[in-house]
Formats: structure tokens, sequence, C-alpha cells
């Protein structure tokens, strides 16, 4: 049986349910509430039945997305998501998210979404490796994007 651990905060009146295990790192400037990160992982983990271990997903700058590129994976150039799976578990994770801002803003402006749209996607993106998904076949690539749309929007829609 599949159990979704929420654990509630009360605060000023109001109850907000965050998601045990996950941790928001936001760097700069950015303009992101961290519960709507706790609303999608919830609902992701509702969605494709796996539980946290650990997963901090972390907002930063593209040169330092850079830097990480290139020291673990040998590529000197930014990108807009970077995943690390600690354990290779695909129903109990234990990884890590970094997601650049300024290519995931890039992204929006250049798709024509809301730039929490876009950092939405990114995240149910590095979600969907945790569990086992690939992108490096063309043919792999069109499935991921495929789900990645439908669970978006489905989210969306559940808002």
């Amino acid at each position: 049986m599949h159990r979704t651990v929420v654990c509630s905060i009360f605060l000023f009146g109001i109850v907000f349910n965050v998601v045990k295990n996950l941790q928001v790192n936001i760097r700069g400037n950015i303009a992101l509430e961290k519960l709507s990160i706790h609303k999608i992982v919830h609902y992701l983990k509702n969605e494709l039945n796996f539980n946290i271990s650990s997963l901090p997903i972390n907002f930063i700058h593209s040169d330092e997305l850079t830097e990480i590129n290139l020291n673990y994976l040998k590529h000197y150039y930014s990108t807009d998501i970077i995943t690390f799976n600690y354990t290779g578990n695909h129903k109990l994770l234990d990884g890590e998210l970094y997601i650049s801002v300024e290519d995931a803003d890039y992204n929006a402006k250049k798709f024509g979404v809301s730039k929490n749209d876009e950092y939405f996607r990114l995240i149910i993106h590095g979600i969907l490796h945790l569990l086992d998904y690939d992108d490096l076949k063309k043919s792999d690539k069109l499935v991921m994007k495929k789900l990645e749309n439908k669970l978006l929007k489905k989210f969306q829609n559940n808002q």
C-alpha cells in the first residue's frame, strides 16, 4: 500500500502541507514559493507511486550548474537540470535535482510558458529520471516528454 507522508504546518491561521524529506533550496533573488514545489512533488508522489528518502531540489545560477556539469559529467556548458540518483532505488527516492534558474527562465520565454510552469516541468523531468526514465535516445525522449506534458497539465488542472 502506498502512503504519502505529508507534514502539516499551522501558521497564521493557515494549514500548509509539506512533503517529508523534501528540501527546496533557492539561491539568489528568485520569485518562487517553496510551498508550490511541495505541492507538485506531493502530486507526483501520488501519481507516480514513490516515496522520498531524501530529495533536495536546488535552484541555482547557470554558472554553478556549468561547474557541476563539468565536474561530474565532463560537459562544459550549462543545462536546465541535472539529476543525481544516489541509490538507484526507483520507489524510495534518494537523489538531488539542480535547476538552472537562468536556463529555465530562458526556456519559459522561448516556449511561451510561465516561469513557474517551466520550473514544474523541470521538477517532473528530474523526478522521472529518478524513476528510471531516460532521454538519451530520441524515442525515449519522446516518451518522457509526453509524460512530462501529461503530468504538468493534470497538475495545473487540479490547482
